[in-house]
């Protein structure tokens, strides 16, 4: 077999491991443990939480957010409400304390996580929770997520966010319950190895301070696997946001969080193997490494396969399977069907890994960030 023969079934086969035999795996290997059932019911000594919230100009939802946090069945008097207005220009802060935060800090604007990390030092909680300004909780949520971080083995706990309106022309929604099905299993196996901005928690000594060209969502959980704790997903611990109403603005969205995540990986030792068991070193490079070398992958792929036609039919089936997949996302806005759709969402979310990248090299990594329009309750 030549060199490009050599570098294009590669290519081909870490697509595929990353997107289908990555999640088989996670499942063969699930079906060889022993279930185990998370112990949701708080314990004795109920520790005070914080559930923070990093706004920037969400005068539209953020009186909703706090009433929502305030509907909690967590006990009231072990709670506190704090609101991180990021140099907001609006009135998010007025709005905030007028609907009962405990806490607004109005803050120049400085980025979201630096604006979390000044919540943070102003917080009084042993559980530190986390959502965003657009995201609506269970009334359960903020117990289910306490109880999770009460285990001595836990240091990060995300919920489950679903989506809505991520169905037309931005499959977002379809996209997640596949994220959410792999991160099930994740951490019923080595532990998550992302979360998700909407709904989370960490326990106080598990919190890490960092600047805001990085992200929560991507190190908190591997920064808990390092110290020696877990990193896990509380399908019970629900939440709900709308998701961006048009592709271009997912788009937007990824490209600005690719920014920030292609910072961690290439300099803060995500991908070093060292203090992950094997099993989560396994969950890193296959879902982490390999999902954001994909675009990459495949231009490798797609100029070897061009190189090798006439060597082989099977060649020509490859190409054309390639070609199928960018003339459905070409043909999506033109014949809106299902199939078409999921393509052009494929390779717009796919295509932003490599814009992230590109804008992170040209301009610098990005600290603050903007609504994306359309992902506000009613706006």
């Amino acid at each position: 077999m030549s060199a490009i023969a050599v570098a294009f079934w590669t290519s081909a086969a870490l697509i595929v491991h990353t997107h289908v035999t990555y999640p088989l795996s996670l499942a063969a290997l699930a079906r060889l443990r022993r279930p185990g059932g998370r112990n949701t019911a708080l314990s004795s000594e109920t520790p005070c939480v914080s559930l923070i919230i990093a706004a920037h100009n969400e005068e539209p939802v953020i009186a909703r957010r706090v009433s929502n946090a305030l509907e909690s069945d967590y006990p009231r008097e072990l709670f506190e409400v704090i609101v991180a207005s990021d140099g907001s220009e609006d009135r998010t802060a007025e709005l905030a304390r007028t609907a009962g935060a405990d806490l607004v800090l109005d803050l120049s604007r400085r980025g979201k996580v630096e604006a979390q990390n000044a919540a943070v030092e102003a917080a009084k909680g042993d559980v530190l929770a986390f959502s965003d300004a657009n995201a609506l909780w269970k009334p359960d949520a903020l117990r289910l997520l306490t109880a999770a971080c009460s285990e001595a083995e836990v240091g990060y706990v995300c919920g489950q966010l679903r989506l809505t309106g991520g169905e037309g022309e931005n499959q977002e929604g379809a996209y997640w319950r596949y994220e959410m099905a792999v991160r099930s299993l994740e951490s019923r196996l080595g532990g998550v190895t992302a979360g998700n901005g909407a709904i989370y928690a960490v326990r106080r000594d598990s919190y890490v301070a960092m600047p805001s060209d990085r992200s929560h969502d991507l190190c908190l959980p591997y920064l808990a696997v390092k110290s020696g704790r877990r990193a896990v997903y509380e399908p019970a611990a629900k939440a709900t946001e709308p998701a961006a109403p048009t592709l271009g603005g997912e788009w937007r969205r990824k490209r600005r969080m690719m920014n920030r995540a292609w910072g961690i990986v290439l300099n803060d030792g995500i991908l070093s193997p060292r203090g992950y068991s094997t099993t989560y070193a396994y969950e890193i490079f296959s879902h982490r490494g390999l999902r954001y070398a994909t675009p990459f992958l495949h231009l490798a792929a797609l100029g070897t396969n061009v190189a090798l036609l006439g060597e082989s039919p099977v060649y020509t089936v490859t190409l054309a399977a390639q070609v199928a997949l960018l003339a459905g996302a070409a043909l999506a806005r033109v014949v809106p069907v299902l199939p078409f759709r999921l393509c052009a969402y494929y390779v717009a979310v796919t295509a932003s890994i490599a814009a992230g990248l590109a804008d992170r090299i040209k301009n610098g990594p990005a600290k603050t960030w903007e609504p994306v329009e359309g992902t506000r309750w009613g706006v």
